[in-house]
């Protein structure tokens, strides 16, 4: 009788089975499971706090943009010097207008951009200037008064509007001017603002605003500078 040379249990159709060992508790288990708990939760709940800081400040982003004050725009509409004539193509000097020079007329738009926000003027003065030197100038609103948003206000020199005094040297860079073309004046515009914000008010702010308003043969404002937007700035 022939014996097989090795067991059923170990022969080729039967390999050994694998060796399966605990390698740890069931205490280890249930803290594994206990602290991944808890750290879900602690994720959930910096996800909240984190959506929550999010969307307050996108709507305090938001407002910023909404409340936040824009300088008051300025446009020169007119602007004329009728003791600047021109005649039979050569440019009559100041002296015509007498040795005080000429009256100066002029009419600027003043323009609130800003949604909600008023912005308060204490006054208003303006000045004219001639190559960096002022000729002269005057108040053009003499009383504090309010602005509201959306609103545009029409600021003119009227009858008893500035006038400006010239030399003899600055008459003749004037009439060299004149024949180049053009006399480049600059009106400028100050006052002392702040802004009205949710009923609270804003620091002031001295304000200026350049204004080019060279004027032609014809004594009038350029077409080009014509509802032109003047920069503005503050001290």
């Amino acid at each position: 009788m022939n014996r097989p040379t090795h067991y059923p249990a170990h022969g080729v159709n039967n390999p050994p089975q694998p060796y399966y060992q605990r390698q740890h508790t069931v205490r280890y288990y249930a803290h594994r499971v206990k602290e991944s708990l808890t750290t879900r939760v602690s994720k959930f709940i910096c996800t909240i706090f984190l959506l929550i800081l999010f969307v307050v400040g996108l709507i305090a982003f938001i407002m910023w943009i909404a409340l936040r004050p824009h300088r008051p725009r300025f446009y020169v509409q007119e602007f004329s010097i009728p003791a600047l004539v021109h005649v039979q193509g050569q440019a009559q000097d100041m002296a015509a207008a007498g040795p005080g020079g000429g009256a100066v007329n002029f009419n600027v738009t003043l323009r609130n951009p800003n949604h909600k926000v008023i912005v308060h003027y204490d006054s208003i003065e303006c000045g004219i200037y001639y190559r960096d030197q002022q000729l002269g100038g005057s108040p053009l609103v003499t009383e504090a008064f309010d602005q509201e948003s959306k609103n545009t206000t029409i600021l003119n020199s009227g009858f008893n509007g500035p006038t400006v005094t010239v030399n003899s040297q600055q008459q003749t860079e004037m009439q060299h001017d004149l024949t180049a073309g053009s006399i480049p004046f600059r009106l400028q515009i100050t006052s002392v603002i702040k802004f009205h914000i949710l009923s609270k008010d804003t620091r002031k702010h001295k304000m200026h605003a350049n204004c080019l308003a060279s004027v032609g043969p014809d004594g009038l404002l350029l077409p080009s500078l014509k509802n032109k937007r003047c920069p503005v700035y503050f001290t």
